[in-house]
């Protein structure tokens, strides 16, 4: 088996989480340079992939600008850093996982599936829930015609309060102007999916939303700015720091967002100085912490989506509406329940736990991408640029939606994207 080499560009955390497949199959990936401007960050990747001093690279421009020295790169800086890299990584002939979002303007999402298609290069975007068990289970049982036709699909994605207050809050992705909308931040993935198990792109559709809990206005009296500086509500407030990073399980893994020193003193001394001990209430998010979606699609399949942040537990839930059955599944649980209405038989899927992240998607695209790679291209990956742009353009057409509070027609909106690449 011939090995693939790639480049990382951002060491971050799911720079890390992509990476990983390399040392777990090192006989299919070898990671032989990184691009990352913390400098402990870019030393402790390098040393786990045995990168050499001299491939070790304080942004990606300097990086891009040698010679092509390795097969593939995967791109994992910050979400407005990701079209520019993916472009010049093009036109240098490097095979190319993307994560998600391509892009925080839809006109260079469009763009760059129209590069993809000029170039004989694998393009990946990171919808990662296609490749998971869970969700190519839903697609085979819809495929089977074992619920009948489909017609109404209802999802939901419950973000979890602790992550809300983590990434959507104090943490990179809480305002919309630095990042992206949280439609688009958090939800292109169920966009992405929502497309595949209708099977026709999205016609139309209506969102409404906004920021109702996370302000100011509803901070406890007495809350300071930080909760370490003897916030009176801490024994009642779901969202104190400590009892986050500390008391959370799914949350006791997140050592390294806030500091390179992930023991307790680290922990406690980045909440004391930096954004994510911040009261959840006076910080300077303006994204939202609701949201919810309705869609026509192309096929007349309608759908529901809702993202939300007040769960317990993170992960998805779905259900399916046939003709001659239903489907309820839970992500989180790997429970899928199909029912046939004449007989009222009822059959449950129990998938095995995933050990790897989003459900085993990030270890399924890696070995989709190091595949694709390894066998020149030679079929087009199922989350390639082109396919992808779909649900960029259904979360920015959302998001223009609920601000507007009219519905939007995806095909216009879409003329006007392409005519905006194509015109300028």
């Amino acid at each position: 088996m011939k090995q693939v080499t790639a480049i990382v560009l951002g060491a971050g955390g799911r720079g890390r989480a992509y990476a990983q497949y390399a040392l777990d199959f090192p006989n299919e990936l070898n990671i032989v340079a990184v691009a990352e401007p913390d400098e402990a960050r870019r030393r402790t990747f390098a040393e786990m992939h045995g990168i050499s001093e001299e491939r070790r690279f304080d942004d990606w421009e300097t990086l891009l600008s040698q010679p092509r020295m390795a097969d593939a790169v995967l791109i994992c800086t910050q979400d407005r850093m990701h079209y520019e890299p993916a472009i010049r990584a093009l036109e240098q002939g490097y095979h190319v996982l993307l994560e998600k979002p391509m892009s925080n303007d839809l006109r260079e999402c469009v763009s760059l599936a129209e590069a993809a298609k000029r170039v004989d290069r694998v393009f990946s975007v990171c919808h990662v829930l296609r490749y998971t068990p869970f969700f190519s289970t839903l697609k085979r049982v819809i495929e089977e015609g074992r619920i009948g036709d489909l017609v109404t699909i209802d999802m939901i994605e419950n973000v979890g309060y602790w992550h809300q207050a983590h990434s959507f809050v104090r943490g990179n992705w809480s305002k919309a102007g630095e990042s992206n909308p949280m439609i688009m931040a958090k939800s292109c993935h169920d966009m992405d999916i929502l497309v595949w198990l209708a099977g026709a792109d999205c016609a139309k559709l209506t969102s409404y939303g906004g920021l109702r809990h996370f302000t100011k206005e509803n901070a406890p009296e007495g809350a300071p700015l930080r909760c370490l500086d003897g916030c009176p509500a801490r024994d009642e407030c779901a969202y104190y720091a400590p009892d986050i990073y500390f008391g959370v399980e799914d949350a006791k893994g997140l050592g390294l967002a806030l500091t390179n020193d992930p023991s307790v003193e680290g922990i406690m001394e980045a909440l004391r100085t930096g954004p994510y001990g911040r009261c959840v209430y006076h910080c300077d998010n303006d994204v939202v912490d609701h949201q919810v979606v309705a869609m026509e699609f192309e096929n007349r399949i309608t759908a529901t989506f809702t993202m939300t942040a007040f769960t317990t537990d993170g992960g998805r839930t779905v259900k399916l509406m046939g003709t001659k059955g239903q489907i309820r599944a839970h992500m989180g649980k790997g429970v899928i329940e199909i029912s046939d209405f004449k007989t009222g038989r009822v059959e449950t899927i129990q998938l095995p736990m995933a050990a790897h992240g989003h459900g085993g998607g990030d270890r399924g695209i890696m070995k989709d991408f190091s595949e694709l790679v390894r066998s020149g291209g030679k079929s087009e990956s199922v989350s390639s640029a082109a396919v992808s742009v779909q649900s960029h353009v259904m979360a920015f057409a959302a998001e223009r939606s609920r601000l507007a509070h009219q519905s939007i027609l995806i095909r216009d909106y879409m003329k006007e994207a392409v005519e905006g690449v194509f015109s300028s």
